[in-house]
């Protein structure tokens, strides 16, 4: 059942999504009329409402995906298309301990954190902390109690967390980082990293030959299609290239 403060997403005749928290008394307004979203309160989701216009409009329950398509952001954040391989790459599931440096504004620490629910817990490392705050936000608004630590702290001056069992840099010159992340991970498990441009990529490379063992380097590109039955085609516009991700694993030094 919806309740008061729940999230739900208004989708419109033609497909369009709006995040909208349930409140009593609250009315959005859209291009095709007005909802009274109070009237959602103890209705199952997936039910229809009608706009002032007449419109039929769907209530559905958001998942970690659409809460992470709508962080608010001061940075670039890692797309949901990276984000899943990247949980995946590192093997994170309830239980794990993940430390992950440069929170920016919360994307992929959600994600994370849904990953190694209820038992796990995650480090999110930022060393500006209006970011760090701005993260807190996006999480809040997810509605889960998510195992999340912050920390305002450069990574170059080392993690206080020992042992994990991933981590993931997300910074301009993560070979600074590598001494850290080597000091902290567990021996064999792995550590991926985020960079934007080929030339950073390089120079990351060339400092992982002591202390890791490189498994992959890839980009991951989504080309989604128009949803119409009569005229299925790709989407004119497509967001492909987000970023280089590079993966590890710790070895003997």
């Amino acid at each position: 059942m919806i309740r008061e403060g729940d999230f739900v997403l208004l989708v419109s005749p033609e497909g369009k999504e709006f995040m909208i928290q349930v409140q009593k008394g609250k009315v959005f307004g859209t291009h095709r009329g007005n909802i009274d979203v109070g009237s959602l309160i103890g209705r199952e989701f997936g039910c229809s409402v009608l706009s002032s216009k007449g419109e039929v409009f769907f209530a559905l329950k958001p998942t970690i995906y659409d809460f992470v398509k709508r962080v608010k952001r001061k940075t670039q954040i890692i797309y949901p298309k990276d984000a899943g391989y990247i949980v995946l790459r590192l093997g994170i599931t309830s239980g794990c301990r993940v430390i992950e440096c440069g929170t920016g504004s919360g994307s992929l620490t959600t994600v994370l954190a849904f990953a190694a629910h209820p038992f796990g817990r995650v480090y999110s490392y930022d060393m500006r902390s209006e970011f760090i705050e701005l993260a807190k936000e996006n999480l809040k608004r997810t509605g889960f109690d998510l195992p999340v630590t912050f920390k305002v702290k450069r990574g170059e001056e080392g993690f206080d967390e020992r042992d994990v069992d991933a981590v993931f840099i997300d910074v301009k010159t993560p070979e600074t980082l590598l001494d850290s992340v080597w000091q902290s991970l567990k021996p064999g498990h792995p550590v991926g990293f985020l960079l934007p441009t080929a030339n950073q990529v390089s120079s990351l490379l060339k400092a992982l030959e002591r202390g890791f063992c490189v498994s992959e380097v890839c980009e991951i590109l989504l080309r989604r299609y128009k949803i119409n039955p009569d005229r299925l085609r790709p989407d004119d516009i497509m967001n492909a290239h987000t970023g280089y991700l590079v993966f590890a694993r710790k070895v003997e030094r």
